[in-house]
């Protein structure tokens, strides 16, 4: 059964860091192509960051430059590092594992909610 569980977000104050964790289980993390996305209240779920299964990095939106993608395939674990929090990055964040072979394979996490506010 496959799993992804987000975690690390909560509560920060604007300008402040918080480094998010997907924990994953059930397929094999090494050979996805992993996402991170975010939705705000009311708004459409946006792409924020990307890493390829071979560690290729690419990032997308407002948050580019605050922001790093990195995964560690022993733990099966891929990580946001997030800095310079400003309200508007206020949101529910996602992961998502991508594979595109014979076919398409692809699974989301729960999110896990990051607030930014003084």
């Amino acid at each position: 059964q496959v799993h992804l569980v987000e975690s690390g977000g909560g509560l920060v104050q604007p300008g402040g860091s918080l480094r998010l964790s997907c924990a994953t289980s059930g397929f094999t993390f090494s050979s996805y192509a992993m996402r991170w996305y975010r939705q705000a209240p009311g708004k459409e779920r946006e792409l924020v960051a990307a890493i390829s299964a071979g560690g290729s990095v690419n990032y997308a939106g407002s948050m580019k430059g605050r922001i790093t993608i990195s995964r560690d395939n022993a733990k099966n674990t891929v990580y946001l590092q997030m800095n310079s929090l400003k309200p508007e990055d206020t949101a529910v964040y996602y992961c998502y594992a991508l594979r595109v072979a014979s076919g398409i394979y692809e699974y989301w996490g729960q999110g896990t909610q990051v607030t930014v506010s003084s």
